[in-house]
């Protein structure tokens, strides 16, 4: 995964709209890969769903705990991907008092199959998701790639995190991070 570009992949988004009148003042906007990555340093970690356990309790939390870490250390944004639609993506991050961290819905799994993580979980009736895995990416190439072990998508129900947990994207800026970023 090192030194390959971030896939390029069309999200779908909804963005509030104060010229959309009623209850839902919200509109669709294509959001393509591309605009979100390049010339940037971005964290990005992807999970298996929005309202999961590990996701919601954990990951998620941890990340924007420490955003300010993430900035200090030279990075631009943090994004969180999963195979979840913009409605879901936006209640979570609602149940989440997210601020900081920027949810990006790839409704489909395009952009997470193109990563070559999109696995199974039809035993837990969630159909296709992503295997979890983290990032840093440099102005759309990826410079850092951190997976959980044991990807599998044969029905074992198994969710491990540590890889991923946002402390080892924070220690390999501290010992990478600025001599990749000037390269």
């Amino acid at each position: 995964m090192i030194g390959r570009n971030i896939p390029q992949v069309t999200l779908r988004t909804r963005v509030r709209d104060e010229n959309v009148e009623g209850p839902n003042p919200f509109r669709w906007q294509d959001v393509d890969t591309q605009e979100l990555f390049n010339g940037k340093r971005i964290a990005v970690f992807s999970l298996p769903g929005a309202f999961t356990p590990t996701c919601s309790n954990e990951q998620c939390p941890a990340f924007e705990r420490l955003f300010d870490d993430f900035k200090a250390r030279g990075v631009d944004e943090v994004y969180c991907i999963s195979v979840n639609d913009a409605f879901v993506m936006y209640q979570w991050g609602k149940s989440l008092n997210l601020d900081n961290v920027k949810l990006l819905p790839d409704g489909s799994g395009d952009f997470t199959r193109r990563m070559g993580m999109l696995i199974k979980k039809n035993h837990l009736g969630f159909g296709d998701r992503s295997w979890r895995y983290a990032m840093i990416a440099d102005d759309g190439v990826i410079n850092a790639w951190f997976e959980e072990p044991g990807i599998n998508d044969d029905g074992v129900d198994n969710d491990p995190y540590g890889e991923t947990a946002p402390e080892n994207l924070l220690a390999w800026l501290d010992v990478n991070g600025a001599i990749q970023k000037a390269a």
